[in-house]
């Protein structure tokens, strides 16, 4: 049962008769309404007050919107609510989380490049400075996962390395950096820990698969020095993590094995037992299939609650999920014990936050707060440095390619490669802005270069017959061309692999003879070729052959601007270190 007095929360006497006095004044309905992190589907007045009223939630993680609409959304549902809401942000790489004008400072990945501390420190705090100065209040974040497997389809540039001692140390220096935000709380992600599995608990059972003691060395240690530390609130990943399950439960059916959101082994047991986590827990997102393939949904939600998760996240239908969990109270799945206990929790992180202190109409900082705070020159300016500090030369076979001069190499051809994404990502990722090809085009003319992108032969195709003319194929593809013609008509040869990393199964090069590919890179030794990959650290998987290998770990205009510099001045201005293997465990990746 939950101490509201000891760590995370530390509340007073008075704070806990606060608690104490609203669950007291509570209707049954406005217990389970709390129960329920909604996912707010609309801005529309009419919507919010009516998730406030009929369903009673105790907090909201909302779709992306501008600070403005999310601070004004942020407004009307704490006016509203009888019980000030959690209203949490994915600030997992920047204000930009919290809302689409927000400043990306740099992801994870990026920063673990850096190897300093400091710079997660700052991560933490700027992002959820912009985050409260709309009205946010908890961060889904720190991520917490350690890439162990390079095919992990989940994780990409969400993590700070592949070494547990480092995600300890950054992961820490997030937490204390939003901490540094009065009454900031932050929600640690995903336990037991993803990074090991190549599926991705969006579409199947996901398994973190170490022993009982390779766990405590690795995602144990994590968390027991955020716990240990005051981390208020832990999200619960659809993961199973049989060793410690059985361990707890000796005498378990495999098909008995839940993933921790449905496990009392693991909540119970392991965070609450072995590492002592008095704070709240809540789930992931609700509609992954490593939750809902385990039993029905009607079934899951009071399963969750019972096995010793405190809040829910995200309802499917309002009125279906509502009545699913209030019979789950009604018939003794979850016991009243429980349902007190997880409403302790809840209660107290909003009262760990301040939020029973204020006045419903200061729960939100004023505009001209929110104008001050989003986008400032101060956290671009940081966004700045960290790019300069992680950019990562990995792989330099021949010593004497850098520096990249006008002089040694006017005419670059940049061969632009994309993944085998989903129809219409580009766009979702770039918007109306240029790809991250022609940025780099325009910043290397801008040195003196003479920069051309290539097009794959269905490309040219494609923009002929546009243009009403008869197609002319004759490019060269994979080496059907003169050597002589190829390399007279360059001097070097930037490939630049832009491949998302995380949410998706993991992207490989689209080459050749498809609408969006480029070059397969098979002139490395005739011509002195330079290979950078931007969304994700683990481009040499796909192509060994690169002899000098650089990651960026995005492609914003200030990594660019950096990238082009140390392009310019040589391999010692790379300072950046690699934070995961970007050889993939691969002998001929170092050739």
């Amino acid at each position: 049962m939950v101490d509201m007095k000891a760590t995370p929360f530390y509340l007073s006497d008075e704070d806990c008769k606060w608690v104490e006095d609203t669950i007291a004044g509570m209707s049954l309905d406005e217990k389970i309404g709390q129960l329920f992190f909604n996912m707010g589907s609309s801005r529309e007045e009419e919507y919010l007050k009516m998730t406030v009223d009929k369903y009673h939630i105790g907090g909201v993680r909302y779709n992306p919107a501008t600070a403005s609409e999310v601070r004004e959304q942020n407004r009307i549902l704490q006016e509203n609510s009888r019980i000030p809401l959690i209203i949490a942000c994915n600030t997992e790489n920047g204000g930009d989380g919290a809302c689409t004008d927000g400043t990306v400072i740099g992801n994870q990945t990026k920063i673990g490049a850096t190897r300093n501390a400091q710079y997660a420190y700052n991560l933490g705090y700027m992002s959820n400075r912009e985050a409260a100065a709309i009205g946010c209040n908890l961060s889904f974040a720190p991520v917490c996962d350690i890439l162990y497997n390079w095919e992990n389809p989940v994780i990409g540039l969400r993590t700070y390395g592949n070494e547990a001692d480092r995600v300890a140390e950054m992961a820490r220096a997030y937490m204390d950096g939003a901490h540094a935000n009065p009454g900031f709380c932050c929600a640690a992600k995903h336990f037991p820990g993803d990074g090991l599995d190549f599926r991705d608990q969006h579409v199947a059972n996901s398994v973190n698969d170490l022993s009982c003691e390779e766990w405590d060395a690795t995602f144990g240690k994590v968390y027991r020095n955020l716990i240990d530390n005051g981390l208020e609130a832990i999200m619960a990943g659809h993961i199973m993590q049989p060793a410690y399950t059985r361990h707890f439960n000796p005498e378990i059916e495999d098909d008995d094995i839940m993933p921790a959101t449905l496990s009392p082994e693991l909540i119970q047991g392991l965070l609450r037992g072995k590492l002592g986590f008095n704070g709240m827990v809540l789930t992931d997102a609700s509609h992954m299939v490593g939750l809902t393939c385990r039993m029905k949904r009607a079934d899951l939600m009071p399963a969750a609650i019972a096995a010793g998760v405190d809040m829910f996240l995200f309802f499917n239908d309002m009125d279906e999920d509502f009545e699913a969990m209030k019979q789950g109270c009604l018939d003794g799945r979850i016991t009243e014990e429980r349902l007190s206990d997880a409403l302790r929790r809840i209660l107290a992180l909003k009262a760990r936050m301040g939020l029973h202190k204020k006045a419903k109409t200061e729960l939100v900082p004023t505009k001209s707060r929110m104008a001050e705070i989003v986008g400032c020159e101060e956290h671009k300016a940081m966004q700045r440095e960290i790019s300069d500090r992680s950019v990562t030369l990995v792989k330099y076979r021949d010593k004497d390619v850098l520096p990249m001069t006008p002089d040694r190499y006017r005419r670059i051809m940049i061969v632009y490669v994309k993944g085998l994404e989903a129809p219409g990502l580009g766009a979702f990722m770039y918007g109306n802005k240029v790809s991250p090809g022609e940025s780099l085009q325009s910043k290397l003319e801008a040195k003196g270069f003479e920069v051309s992108i290539y097009e794959s032969p269905v490309q040219k195709m494609m923009k002929e017959a546009a243009a009403g003319a008869k197609p002319d194929i004759n490019l060269y593809f994979a080496g059907k061309d003169t050597i002589r013609d190829f390399v007279a008509r360059q001097d070097l040869i930037v490939t630049l692999v832009d491949i998302a990393g995380g949410f998706q199964p993991v992207a490989r090069p689209s080459f050749g003879m498809t609408k969006g590919g480029g070059e397969i890179p098979w002139y490395v030794h005739e011509l002195p070729v330079i290979v950078i990959g931007t969304r994700q650290p683990f481009v040499l998987a796909d192509i060994p052959q690169a002899r000098t290998y650089i990651n960026t770990y995005d492609s914003l205009d200030s990594t660019f601007d950096a990238l082009v510099e140390k392009l310019m001045t040589g391999a010692e201005a790379f300072v950046g270190q690699d934070p995961v293997d970007s050889f993939c465990g691969m002998w001929d990746t170092r050739l």
